[in-house]
């Protein structure tokens, strides 16, 4: 099912943090919303998570099970990049999936290891591998390569679209390069 932005809005008192905005997302279909700061991409999509109450227009057809990367980490620091998987979950997920998942990622060598111990990239692709292993239909990031290096976002982009195919994928970020090879739809805002 599509899911269908019409007119959405959000101000807080007198400024307007989301100006009207309209678009379809179909199914299984990969949109990458580009735009200068400040102009409501992240609004946009704490709207969309429910997060925030819109001030107007609507939204129709969001799927139950979404999955989300922040802009902030939001992870447990002296837990272990595998702990702060699995709590995050909740659910079970046997122990070498998240293993296996997080050594993709390039995080082999730091499995164990508290996360406060772990650099701003390493800790991104923790947040990244929570989200990837959550069963969901939407998959809604929030510049999630930022902090990357050049190879290991190359690396990460594509866990990302091996690991989302088929599902519906919703990314922002301020890189039209990054956007490109993600290969989706782009949206201005």
């Amino acid at each position: 099912m599509a899911i269908v932005i019409h007119n959405l809005t959000k101000s807080y008192g007198d400024k307007l943090a989301l100006p009207p905005f309209s678009c379809t997302v179909e199914a299984g279909e990969t949109v990458c919303l580009l735009g200068q700061s400040g102009c409501g991409k992240t609004t946009l999509l704490r709207l969309l998570l429910g997060l925030e109450t819109p001030t107007g227009g609507s939204v129709t057809g969001l799927p139950d099970r979404i999955s989300a990367v922040f802009q902030e980490d939001r992870l447990c620091p002296s837990f272990s990049a595998v702990t702060n998987v699995s709590l995050a979950l909740g659910r079970q997920v046997p122990k070498g999936e998240i293993v296996a998942l997080l050594t993709d990622l390039g995080l082999g060598d730091a499995l164990t290891k508290p996360v406060r111990a772990l650099s701003g990239g390493m800790q991104r692709r923790v947040a990244i591998a929570r989200s990837l292993l959550c069963p969901a239909d939407l998959y809604i990031m929030d510049e999630p390569f930022k902090g990357l290096d050049e190879d290991t976002r190359r690396t990460v982009m594509d866990t990302v679209l091996s690991r989302t195919k088929g599902k519906t994928l919703l990314i922002v970020t301020h890189d039209p390069e990054e956007a490109a090879y993600l290969g989706g739809r782009i949206l201005r805002m």
